[in-house]
């Protein structure tokens, strides 16, 4: 998302805190041009799906690039 930072911030944190809804690993791709913007890793897909499968969230959920 480029507005996951600005106006959208609110709704991805009700949505880390709710029960049953789980986030490929994320983060911040180019913070200098770009600084509202998330991206996830979706080399963790398969990780992070499993990990739902099990009823947890892959962790850590906000990542480096």
């Amino acid at each position: 998302s480029n507005d996951a930072l600005g106006k959208n911030s609110e709704n991805l944190g009700k949505l880390i805190n709710a029960k049953n809804v789980f986030f490929i690993p994320f983060g911040q791709d180019d913070f200098i041009n770009k600084p509202n913007s998330l991206i996830s890793d979706w080399n963790l897909t398969e990780k992070a799906m499993a990990e739902a499968d099990k009823g947890k969230q892959l962790q850590p959920i906000i990542i480096s690039y």
